[in-house]
């Protein structure tokens, strides 16, 4: 049987092997793209900013026919010396947060940009790029704008492009399940946001639509948005993990200005924050409707993936609260500890 946590399409007679290169290859989404590609026999080319520690990517790293590649986009030459001999370029690389240089003008504006100079310069003649659902101009939002940036620049390419929007995503090594889930076992109360709804996304349905793309020649010059089929609240959403895990806990409603508060405090304390301030954005304004993307998924390609037990149970990571590791300073002095080696940084390590 094959393992559920693990995004793979069908085969399809027709496919020859391709060599497809993935920015942000280490990532959610790429990570998830590379394991199918790699099942389907493609050569895989990951590109990642630097050495990723954690044992998600040294899963992807380790399959068949995929190769690394230490580039990231603010490098135009590495880019270009990546994507030679690549036949399509998935651009997943994106940010949430802004860090130091890894600014949303620099990573989804000025990085994509980079992305498509180089892929017409390789020769490279097919590009898929990962957007989000709700993501437009002049909305307030840095993250929405700038990715919506990005996308106009694809749009106005010489590649044959296509642009996904998916929504609120979910699957092993995801944010969404990763964090619901050990949040409700490090505290004993869930902070809620009342009614808002999402319609979350399997993300081996963002892959199908990739593959669709990059291997079928599919989607051509189309903007497609991606929703899953289960409208839900994101506070249901949460009972339902927990019910998954079997942590019983006390929901309480607290305003969004509490949530964005929370947000930066833990931008700056923990190496993935529990919560974001675009995500805030995100949730503020529901997960439910794409934004200007105007054209519709075919029928084969619709996600169908429920939001259920079953899926909840595919996605979710090891089982464990928060810990030491998950706090900035701390994983700092560990890196700085075995800089030159690859340690496996595990929830709940001490320092």
């Amino acid at each position: 049987m094959a393992n559920p946590s693990i995004a793979v399409s069908e085969p399809s007679g027709s496919e020859r092997p391709m060599r497809i290169a993935i920015t942000g290859g280490t990532g959610f989404v790429g990570g998830h793209l590379a394991k199918a590609l790699s099942t389907k026999g493609h050569q895989v080319v990951v590109l990642a900013r630097g050495v990723d520690r954690r044992p998600w990517a040294d899963d992807v790293l380790s399959l068949p026919g995929v190769t690394a590649i230490h580039v990231g986009v603010n490098d135009p030459r590495g880019l270009v010396s990546a994507f030679e001999g690549c036949d399509a370029v998935a651009h997943c690389t994106g940010i949430n947060r802004d860090i130091g240089s890894q600014t949303y003008e620099a990573v989804h504006v000025r990085g994509t940009a980079n992305v498509l100079r180089a892929a017409e310069q390789a020769g490279v003649r097919r590009l898929a790029m990962v957007s989000f659902l709700r993501a437009r101009p002049d909305c307030g939002s840095a993250y929405h704008e700038s990715k919506w940036a990005a996308e106009e620049l694809v749009r106005a390419s010489e590649l044959t492009w296509t642009v996904l929007k998916p929504g609120m995503m979910f699957g092993r090594g995801d944010h969404m399940l990763d964090h619901l889930s050990h949040a409700l076992y490090t505290f004993p109360i869930f902070l809620g946001i009342g009614k808002r709804r999402v319609k979350p996304l399997a993300v081996g349905k963002a892959v199908d639509v990739l593959m669709a793309a990059l291997c079928n020649s599919r989607l051509s010059k189309q903007t497609v948005g991606l929703v899953g089929p289960t409208e839900i609240s994101f506070d249901d959403a949460a009972r339902l993990v927990a019910d998954v895990i079997g942590k019983r806990r006390l929901f309480v409603r607290v305003p969004l200005a509490f949530h964005r508060l929370l947000a930066l405090a833990a931008e700056k304390t923990m190496t993935v924050p529990l919560i974001a301030l675009a995500q805030v954005q995100i949730l503020r304004e529901e997960v439910v409707e794409p934004a200007l993307a105007p054209d519709a998924l075919p029928a084969d390609l619709t996600p169908t993936t429920q939001f259920d037990e079953y899926s909840i149970r595919a996605g979710l990571p090891e089982a464990g609260p928060f810990g030491l590791s998950d706090l900035r300073w701390c994983s700092n002095r560990r890196h700085a500890k075995v800089r030159g080696q690859r340690p496996h940084l595990r929830r709940g390590v001490p320092c």
